[in-house]
């Protein structure tokens, strides 16, 4: 009796060996090749930016971060590459959230929300910042950015504004009024992810003046 072959397919064999090497920290130039070959065998954009976020969960966001460096040199003549965003995409106007914005936002969620920890690629235009915030929480709780496109600021109450670009990550503690947006002359992406907390809400302040934001 003959022993049945089981075969899977070109772009599934592409995701697992871009797992494996990604999750064992290989980010050289042999997983560029995989990434490219995850591609030719027709795995889109959009697939690969979510399977990389995926990975991040387990494999650790300094290796996922050096792999979405790759993708974007992969993909980057991809026709449906939009001009903003980063890897992630523009998504839609952030229109729910508008009110808190100073300027226009757009907004692209990554995960499902109530289904595992929310990510969204969040996008503002030149100019545009939300409101002083609170990430309030009884415990645990807060947020972190992690940035993947353009240049912007955050800062926190009575301290010196913070300097981003793409790859830095900021930690954002519960209970601390902060805010974050792009600089002026520059378009500016990061993901949100909201940490996991007890009683965990969110407190919307005034908005950043333009004389606050014009002095950094």
């Amino acid at each position: 009796m003959s022993k049945k072959v089981l075969v899977i397919s070109s772009s599934l064999r592409s995701i697992v060996t871009i797992t494996a090497l990604i999750s064992k920290g290989i980010t050289d130039s042999s997983l560029k090749y995989h990434l490219s070959t995850a591609r030719t065998n027709g795995v889109t954009r959009s697939e690969m930016a979510e399977i990389l976020t995926h990975i991040a969960f387990y494999a650790g966001w300094p290796n996922a971060w050096a792999a979405f460096r790759m993708a974007k040199e992969v993909y980057a003549d991809d026709s449906a590459v939009e001009s903003h965003g980063g890897f992630f995409g523009l998504g839609e106007p952030n229109d729910a959230y508008a009110q808190y914005f100073t300027g226009r936002s757009f907004l692209k969620p990554l995960t499902v929300p109530g289904e595992t920890v929310l990510l969204a690629n969040v996008t503002f235009e030149p100019g545009c910042r939300n409101n002083w915030h609170i990430h309030h929480a009884k415990s645990g709780g807060g947020q972190l950015l992690i940035c993947v496109d353009g240049e912007g600021w955050y800062q926190e109450e009575g301290k010196p504004a913070q300097s981003l670009s793409i790859g830095d990550v900021v930690t954002i503690p519960a209970n601390v009024k902060h805010w974050h947006g792009v600089k002026a002359d520059s378009w500016f992406s990061h993901i949100a992810v909201e940490v996991p907390g007890e009683d965990c809400r969110n407190e919307w302040c005034e908005p950043v003046s333009d004389t606050e934001y014009n002095a950094l």
